[in-house]
This record gives C-alpha cells, sequence and structure tokens, in this order.
C-alpha cells in the first residue's frame, strides 16, 4: 500500500465504530481510502462496510479477517485500534474481566495480524498495533491494562524484526484522548481534567502519515500525546 498509485488503500480497522478507531475511519475515508471496520458493534457504522466480532474469540477473528479481505479483494493495512480496561487493584478486579483485557488489548491485536499477514504480504503492506503510554509506563491500579499494552509494544517489535522487508510494523502510543473510553470507569478512575486528553482526529493523522511511508522506509514507532501529557515521561 505504500505506492503512490494504491494510497491510502484498503485498510481494516479494528474497534472501528468509536473512539480512536472511528477517527481512523474518517481520516482514511477523507483521504479516499477505503476502510473496512472490525468491531462487537456495528450498530453505528453506515459509510463502510464493517463486521461484527468479539476480537479475543479468535476463531470468529479469523473468519472476519477473511470475509473483509475478500470482501475488498485484499487489505494494505491493518490498525489495531480496538481495547479496553478494567481498573483496580489486583485482587480487586474479577479474574475473568483481567482477562478479557488481555484478550482484547493483547490477543486481540495478534489474532487480528496473524489472519491479515497473508494479504499484507501480498500487498507489502503495514500493520499499526495501538498501545498506550501504558505500555511504556506502568501506574497502580492498572495491571490488565499495563500488562496487555506492554505486551503489544513487545509484540509489535519482535513482529517488526520478523517481517522486515516483508510488511512494515508500527507501534503507535497515544496517551489519553477524549473518547469513550473512560465511560464506564468509576468516577476515581475517570480523567479528572480532559483538558489534558488528544483529540483522536490527531492521532488518526499521525496514523495516517505512518502508512503513507514511502517504499523502504518505516516509521517503526511514534509517540503522541496531548502537550501535558500526564503519563508520560
Amino acid at each position: 500500500m505504500n505506492t503512490e498509485t494504491s494510497w491510502p488503500g484498503r485498510i481494516l480497522v479494528t474497534g472501528g465504530a468509536s473512539g480512536l478507531g472511528a477517527a481512523v475511519v474518517e481520516a482514511v475515508l477523507k483521504a479516499g481510502g477505503t476502510p473496512v471496520v472490525l468491531d462487537r458493534d456495528i450498530s453505528t457504522v453506515a459509510a463502510v462496510k464493517a463486521f461484527e466480532v468479539d476480537v479475543s474469540d479468535r476463531p470468529s477473528v479469523e473468519q472476519a479477517v477473511q470475509d473483509a479481505a475478500e470482501s475488498l479483494g485484499g487489505l494494505d493495512a491493518v490498525v489495531t485500534a480496538a481495547g479496553i480496561d478494567r481498573c483496580g487493584k489486583l485482587a480487586d478486579v474479577a479474574a475473568d474481566e483481567w482477562e478479557k483485557v488481555i484478550g482484547v488489548n493483547l490477543m486481540g491485536t495478534v489474532s487480528v495480524v496473524r489472519a491479515a499477514l497473508p494479504y499484507l504480504k501480498t500487498s507489502h503492506g503495514r500493520v499499526v498495533t495501538v498501545a498506550s503510554t501504558l505500555g511504556k509506563r506502568a501506574v497502580a491500579d492498572a495491571t490488565a491494562y499495563c500488562a496487555s499494552k506492554f505486551g503489544v509494544v513487545g509484540f509489535s517489535h519482535a513482529l517488526a524484526a520478523e517481517t522486515g522487508g516483508e510488511i512494515g510494523v508500527t507501534t503507535m502510543i497515544p496517551g489519553g484522548m477524549k473518547t469513550h473510553f473512560f465511560d464506564d470507569r468509576t468516577e476515581q478512575y475517570k480523567p479528572q481534567d480532559d483538558s489534558r486528553l488528544n483529540n483522536p482526529g490527531n492521532v488518526a493523522q499521525a496514523i495516517l502519515f505512518v502508512l503513507s511511508q514511502p517504499t523502504g522506509c518505516e516509521v517503526r514507532e511514534m509517540l503522541i500525546c496531548h502537550e501535558e501529557e500526564g503519563s508520560w515521561p
């Protein structure tokens, strides 16, 4: 997808029905590309093809990625924006809820990328995995989220080393964004000052920048945040 003739191409976006994923879909459409969405709730998606799937369900992911790719005649990029969180002390977060965070954020990322690899290798395409500043710095009451995002960083770096020359791999590390991500948290875990949250559209533009690099040039990692981001450095 990193040629002038195919840019911006066919881009699969997980979590594309809301938040950062929706911002990526909008940015791709404005750039003339063809996004396709994978999300557990696609009821609000109207302008693009969408497939309903829980990314923590590997067999369902494999089928959804295949269906999405076949509907577009292939894939040029994958952006893994699906993510959840369960805040609280380790002893207070139910084990199945803790493991669900790993299942969506880390294993969901792995499953989608694995299923998309044959299509991306054919197009010499790109993967953009979405980690977090909490994949670089740990905080209390976020063991599940930090474990998942540290895992995404490690997975992405290893994948880049493994597939160099075949596909591009970028680890996108955003700080907090103004999305509905925080809505289901208790008050103590919600941002007290959303003026320090970035606009997801800014991050989406950074992702488009990554995807627009010429053949042979890769942005391996990018950290993007509000100028007063509190979770970095």
